[in-house]
């Protein structure tokens, strides 16, 4: 009876030591972060990868160190387009990936220099030039992002989430960004048809979305509450209209980790 009692002794100990041993979010498969400026945490600070302006504080990186996945690959760069998913970063997703985060398709439509129309022109060049950007985005970008996320599934059986982008202004009232209600709506538009676009072609392929309108809600530029997006910067234009670091961490990765446990 002593012997079985120390022999369970001994068990209860070991798995109490074991206990604090393993991190209290179990290890996960490989994560593959792919994508654009928004995906790459430009906005956010605290970066690497050179031009490619990849953030200690994106949404993807906070999600490996919490998640702790057995391997993970920060491919996403700034100024990406949809080109530069196929070319230069899909190849890192890999059969044993286990998660594919993808937010692309805002630079092939143009939106970049639809900030820079709207900060600098009158109020119906800005309508115009959003008018142009909402037609590229119904019109040509689903082929794109089909030829992305085909690339993606052909690789790997995974869980693939796309994620979207946010509204970037919250209309009525004043604010410091400048911009007329006019300019900010059309904007928002574009944003929506942008997300009705990227969220159509990810259910198409079986892909999970994560709406960043919804993330984002009630922190856009003009909020009340605290912005978790930059308004425009001269002083680090590159990361003007991106999000913060609390949009990366309360925005994106709050939704992120509700979609993934």
């Amino acid at each position: 009876m002593r012997t079985f009692r120390f022999l369970l002794i001994s068990l209860f100990s070991l798995l109490a030591l074991l206990a604090f041993a393993v991190p209290s979010q179990a290890a996960t498969g490989k994560y593959v972060a792919l994508g654009d400026s928004y995906a790459s945490g430009t906005g956010a600070g605290n970066y690497s990868g050179g031009s490619c302006k990849r953030s200690a504080n994106a949404y993807a990186q906070l999600w490996a160190n919490s998640h702790a996945p057995s391997a993970f690959t920060f491919a996403a760069c700034s100024g990406a387009v949809t080109a530069d998913v196929l070319n230069n970063q899909v190849s890192a997703v890999t059969s044993d990936t286990a998660l594919v985060t993808v937010e692309i398709g805002g630079n092939d439509a143009g939106f970049a220099d639809v900030m820079i129309t709207c900060n600098t022109s009158s109020d119906s060049t800005c309508v115009s030039r959003n008018n142009e950007a909402q037609n590229f985005a119904r019109g040509t970008l689903p082929g794109r992002l089909d030829n992305v996320y085909n690339a993606i599934r052909a690789r790997t059986s995974g869980q693939v989430i796309v994620v979207g982008y946010p509204r970037m202004y919250k209309l009525g009232g004043g604010c410091f960004g400048g911009l007329s209600d006019t300019k900010r709506s059309a904007i928002n538009q574009s944003a929506d048809v942008l997300a009705s676009v990227v969220s159509g072609r990810a259910a198409a392929h079986g892909f999970r979305f994560l709406d960043g309108r919804s993330a984002f809600s009630g922190h856009e530029i003009c909020a009340s509450r605290p912005f978790w997006l930059h308004s425009i910067s001269l002083s680090a234009i590159d990361e003007s209209y991106h999000p913060t670091a609390d949009g990366q961490n309360l925005g994106y990765f709050a939704a992120l980790r509700g979609m993934t446990g």
